[in-house]
């Protein structure tokens, strides 16, 4: 997005396909100013990238109205929009008990007589059919005029903004089954003979299932968002707050970073901070998907929402407001919500032009009919045309696509997976194979110093002298380096100079000694004879251990060895990956001898080793240009460049700095289990859109032709307007209640 770019969403309520949300689209990507505009049926929102010195959010709510729908301005994720979409609910259900309860005796009374021909003749006995045929008007009338009006409306604007949808199509039939009927009742001589039939309870009966189905459509829909709304329930709305010597209950939106804030047992911490003092277990499951409740004391990070258990702690809090982690979270959740993956796309497009197809297939049914129907043609023509238009509205086409993505999601969050985009999800279910990353990733992240061999000086005076060079490095080898000295009880002193040398080692100065530490390239770029330590090098190397070489004034003085172990969960992830049928490659910048052996101890079997950190990018590049579609692992910091190259790249997190903002998609806890499940994840909810869309596209395929009457001459079957109108609402329900199945996903 443009630096000076800017992106609001908007609620949008009245959309009923994926007509509507392409009309929304083109409307306001023809607004001077829109830089890019996405609509999703499933949440009812448009994100809306814009220049805010060209137009504003208040115009383009205005473009949406005019283009005939309702803007809703947005107050988070429980806002105004829920409010709209309950009140819109409330509405279906009105207008659909009124249209039943007028529905069904109007279906009784033009069905029953035609099947029971003695209540026939008793009717007639009680006055003409003709005036039966008024009293089936006045039940029509207001199903025609009020509750079908939401249809109408907006098949209107449909048609006025020259993109036709399912509101158009059920107008259109709705309008065609009552206007024949009342000029058949009123102006019957007009008619050819044996043809001018009442209708009434077509057109009643097609608005009072096409309401129906989307009433439970809309209820269905509501089930879809439950992921976002059980991570808002988890803020808490005030917290205990230590001000001016005593506690204060004050409201969430009060807390401002550096206030003290006291969680009593059984309690939701409020917001991201650290312990101050006390001790507790919290249950961070609803964040990180870990079952297990985690150990909290001065020090530790504690996090919004999560739950504590029997002990008291106060905190400082440090993240507040939008910047909690699970804000974050919930903002990253609505974001992969509302945006479209590329199978989306492609729906879009067919939905496009299937309507104009079906408005030019059942005109030409109705004269198809008419020319070689029997008699009477005219009915025939009529019942087929009806029918065809009724039963091709392109509802299911799209629901199939975001209401899978908006549960698959929202069961990843809960899971203690992000995906930033939906089209992270189809990405990830697409992937064939698996790069890892090792450090942090495939192991604990934290090595240890195992092995010391000097070859000069004491084992002491060398170590105090390679700690004292990695003091100043953040990298976990320098780490262990220096807490390996420590445990010894030796003093790690301040280099007089410091540099690190990206992916060799670092070089200091001490005591006037130069100290040079890092890998064996970074020794035979010096021009360090590294023959001494060569067999016990490769010892090493083979258990697993990465080997670390000092120097001193050009002069080698030391080999060591750091283990890093597997981390929990590597083992099984990586035999499980490999059963899903992934390709697995290990990436790191050690030697080929460790990284084989840890490689081999996880069960890897591709090694792509010594490979420097701004060169992990072009492994996968090349991967790719092999054919492969990639996903690369690593911890999201580092690793950078290569998540970006990846088709899709999945930051494990560690604790609660899980950095966020790296990767597609983002693994709340350290294990790579999660990677299984978010994988599996993918792959059921891609394989759920291609039924949805199976489902949509075939029931479309299948039922446009039998609506037409193609099984007639064979069968003499021709498909009644009412049963169109039911199955075109069923198609609908299908999609979303297929889509609802996600939420009960489990990884076997």
């Amino acid at each position: 997005m443009d630096q000076h770019a800017r992106e609001v969403q908007i609620g949008v309520v009245g959309m009923t396909c994926a007509n509507c949300v392409g009309r929304v689209e083109r409307a306001l990507a023809k607004q001077d100013g829109v830089i890019s505009a996405s609509v999703n049926l499933a949440t009812e929102r448009a994100s809306v990238q814009y220049a805010p010195e060209t137009v504003g959010p208040a115009r383009l709510r205005a473009v949406i109205a005019e283009a005939g729908y309702e803007p809703v301005e947005l107050e988070g994720p429980a806002g105004a929009q829920d409010a709209a979409r309950e009140a819109e609910q409330l509405g279906l259900r009105r207008d659909l008990l009124l249209g039943a309860a007028l529905s069904a005796p109007l279906l009784l009374l033009a069905m029953l007589p035609m099947v029971v021909p003695a209540l026939m003749a008793f009717m007639h006995g009680i006055m003409e059919m003709r005036s039966w045929g008024f009293v089936q008007l006045a039940l029509a009338a207001p199903v025609q005029l009020w509750v079908g009006r939401r249809f109408h409306r907006q098949g209107l604007a449909e048609l006025r903004h020259l993109g036709p949808g399912m509101n158009t199509l059920v107008m259109m039939g709705s309008w065609a089954a009552f206007g024949y009927s009342l000029l058949a009742l009123l102006a019957p001589a007009i008619f050819p003979a044996g043809t001018a039939h009442l209708y009434f309870e077509a057109s009643a009966v097609i608005i009072t299932l096409v309401l129906f189905g989307k009433w439970l459509e809309a209820r269905a829909r509501g089930r879809t968002s439950e992921a976002i709304t059980k991570l808002v329930r988890l803020q808490p709305k005030t917290a205990r707050v230590l001000r001016d010597g005593e506690v204060q209950e004050l409201p969430i939106e009060a807390v401002v970073p550096g206030d003290s804030i006291q969680v009593r047992p059984g309690e939701r911490v409020p917001v991201d901070g650290l312990v101050l003092e006390g001790q507790s277990h919290v249950d961070e499951s609803m964040i990180t998907g870990e079952s297990a409740p985690v150990s909290k004391s001065p020090g530790s990070e504690v996090v919004g929402g999560t739950m504590n258990g029997m002990g008291s702690f106060v905190f400082s809090a440090t993240r507040v407001g939008e910047d909690t982690v699970l804000a974050r979270i919930i903002s990253m959740v609505e974001r992969a919500q509302a945006t479209k993956p590329p199978i989306q796309h492609l729906a879009d497009r067919i939905a496009g032009v299937l309507v104009p197809i079906v408005l030019g297939a059942a005109a030409l049914t109705f004269v198809l009919w008419l020319v070689l129907g029997p008699s009477p043609a005219l009915s025939y023509a009529f019942v087929a045309a009806v029918s065809v238009l009724v039963i091709a509205c392109p509802c299911a086409m799209g629901l199939a696509t975001p209401t899978a993505i908006m549960v698959g999601t929202g069961r990843a969050a809960e899971m203690g997976t992000l995906f930033r985009e939906g089209s992270a999800l189809e990405a990830l279910a697409r992937v064939d194979t698996v790069v890892l990353d090792k450090t942090g990733t495939l192991t604990e992240g934290k090595p240890r110093l195992t092995d010391l061999v000097v070859f000069e000086g004491s084992e002491n005076e060398v170590l105090g002298l390679i700690a004292s060079a990695e003091d100043p490095s953040e990298h976990p080898i320098a780490r262990a380096l220096v807490e390996g000295a420590r445990e010894r009880g030796l003093d790690v002193a301040r280099p007089e100079s410091f540099e690190a040398v990206a992916g060799h080692g670092v070089s200091a100065r001490i005591g006037g000694k130069r100290v040079q530490v890092g890998a064996d390239r970074y020794m035979e770029q010096l021009g360090v004879d590294l023959g001494p330590a060569g067999d016990r090098a490769q010892q090493l190397a083979a258990e697993a251990r990465t080997t670390v070489y000092a120097a001193v004034d050009g002069r080698l003085v030391a080999l060591v060895g750091v283990a890093d172990p597997l981390a929990k969960g590597s083992r099984e992830a990586v035999a499980e990956l490999r059963g899903m049928g992934l390709e697995l490659a290990m990436v790191t910048g050690d030697n080929r001898a460790t990284a084989e052996a840890v490689a081999r101890e996880a069960g890897v079997a591709r090694v792509l080793a010594q490979v420097m950190p701004d060169r992990k990018a072009d492994e996968v590049k090349r991967l790719q240009g092999a054919g492969h579609r990639v996903a690369f692992v690593g911890d999201g910091i580092n690793d950078a460049p290569a998540l970006a190259q990846a088709d899709v790249g999945v930051a494990i997190g560690t604790g609660t700095d899980i950095a966020i903002e790296a990767g597609d998609v983002i693994l709340m806890r350290g294990d790579l289990r999660g990677l299984v499940a978010a994988i599996a994840l993918a792959r059921r909810t891609l394989r759920t859109i291609r039924t949805n869309f199976f489902w949509a596209y075939a029931y479309n395929v299948a039922l446009i032709p039998v609506a037409a009457g193609v099984l007639y001459p064979v069968v003499g079957i021709l498909l009644n307007p009412m049963l169109a109108a039911a199955a075109m609402s069923v198609s609908s329900v299908f999609v979303v209640t297929n889509s609802l199945r996600l939420r009960r996903f489990r990884v076997s």
